[in-house]
């Protein structure tokens, strides 16, 4: 049975969120980028319990509502050891965004493998959006934040962004995971690996 994935869009700017589930109806959840909303987010768990945060990188419209989510479910929190800093520091970064500060659990590099709710998921590290950026991999789904879209990848013209470095790190994707693997980005709809590589845009130079 496929694992059951799902997307809310949450936040000012509606970044999904992801709740991921072993299988439909599964009591464990692992929650996938909760960027705003935490009280809608945890109304929409019902009764599952969530048994852990996964952190993508960052930036404000990921990260905004981690600490309230985390308070609430008792859940720990996973994010990558080069911007952990910036949820711990969120005012530093995000001045009057409102996001609460919270101390992640575990700090990971991009070589991990997570069990959480009956999933194994593999960190992967994937800069160039953003310098710490993960993605993280389970069963045939990869999580892959704001690196790929549908017919659109991350933006390179913020902060400690580089565009050398995201498409390096495509690549290595695209080379490393089955063709078929479905992709869950930051914004926008669901995809696969394939079908970016045959068709995005951004993507002329993988496919030269």
């Amino acid at each position: 049975m496929e694992i059951a994935v799902e997307r809310h869009e949450l936040g000012q700017i509606g970044t999904n969120c992801y709740v991921v589930r072993a299988r439909p109806g599964a009591p464990d959840a692992v929650v996938v980028d909760p960027g705003g909303d935490a009280e809608e987010l945890l109304r929409r768990l019902g009764g599952a319990r969530c048994e852990g945060i996964l952190i993508t990188h960052c930036h404000w419209d990921h990260i905004g509502a981690v600490a309230e989510v985390a308070e609430a479910t008792g859940a720990p929190v996973y994010m990558g050891e080069l911007e952990a800093v910036v949820l711990e520091e969120p005012e530093m970064f995000f001045p009057g965004l409102g996001v609460r500060p919270h101390v992640p659990d575990v700090r990971l590099d991009g070589d991990e493998t997570i069990e959480l709710a009956g999933l194994a998921f593999e960190t992967l590290s994937v800069p160039g959006h953003s310098p710490g950026h993960l993605a993280f991999r389970t069963d045939g789904a990869l999580f892959s934040g704001d690196v790929l879209f549908a017919g659109g990848v991350g933006r390179t013209d913020l902060p400690m962004a580089d565009w050398d470095t995201l498409v390096e790190s495509i690549a290595k994707l695209m080379e490393s995971l089955p063709p078929e693997t479905v992709v869950y980005p930051g914004h926008g709809p669901e995809t696969t690996l394939g079908a970016e590589l045959r068709r995005n845009p951004f993507l002329a130079q993988l496919r030269a």
